[in-house]
């Protein structure tokens, strides 16, 4: 499906498919509902231009749905944006960066190559729009406790799924016994959102994989 997003605060920005776009390709070969197809055109239309300018009308256009379909799903926009948080962008760091993680027979190994994967999968497409997880959360976290709780609990997840991960390189005697397994998990998952915000602000997947590579050679470091 061809998406003509608005972009960010009203400014245009060229038509792309949703298989164009790292966050926003389909998860799932089933057709959607109706109320699946709201939610991921709300995702979208949050993603380019905030919560807070977010055009129900816009979503409503790219869906076909009409005003009484959205409010039988939805009683109101906070709600529809708090179903975005917990179903769409939830379901989507789980999926490519929290169970991705869980079978590594060789878990620094493992991570390493999972990195580098991707890395390459993004395109400059991807680092102008940003992450939906943190561009969400530098919106809304801030003013709305609703949205904090919710994006609180994503990030929790994330971090403790590396921790997770470091825990079994620890039991395999994989990394040295000074790593605490929870405060790295933190810190790999900023390193990598970092890298997508330095990424974003230069204008340069060089500075993406200047930060990819600065985190292989950490996992290096703390390998025995």
């Amino acid at each position: 499906m061809t998406y003509i997003p608005v972009g960010m605060y009203g400014c245009p920005v060229t038509g792309f498919t949703d298989n164009d776009v790292y966050w926003w390709r389909p998860l799932h070969e089933r057709k959607p509902d109706t109320r699946e197809r709201i939610l991921f055109a709300a995702y979208k239309e949050i993603h380019l231009n905030g919560f807070q300018s977010a055009s129900l009308s816009h979503i409503l256009a790219h869906t076909g749905a009409t005003k009484g379909a959205l409010y039988h799903h939805f009683r109101d926009k906070t709600e529809l944006g708090y179903a975005v948080v917990d179903e769409v962008i939830a379901e989507r760091i789980h999926l490519g960066f929290i169970q991705p993680l869980e079978d590594f027979a060789d878990p620094i190994e493992g991570f390493v190559a999972f990195i580098q994967r991707v890395g390459d999968a993004f395109s400059m497409t991807d680092i102008e729009l940003g992450c939906p997880l943190s561009v969400l959360a530098q919106e809304m976290a801030p003013i709305d406790e609703g949205f904090r709780t919710r994006l609180t609990a994503i990030y929790e997840q994330w971090h403790q799924s590396i921790a997770d991960m470091l825990i079994r390189a620890k039991e395999m005697e994989l990394i040295v016994d000074e790593v605490d397994p929870y405060t790295m998990g933190v810190t790999m998952a900023s390193i990598m959102e970092g890298g997508l915000n330095a990424a974003k602000v230069s204008q340069s997947l060089d500075k993406l994989y200047l930060c990819g590579q600065g985190l292989v050679q950490l996992l290096r470091l703390i390998r025995k």
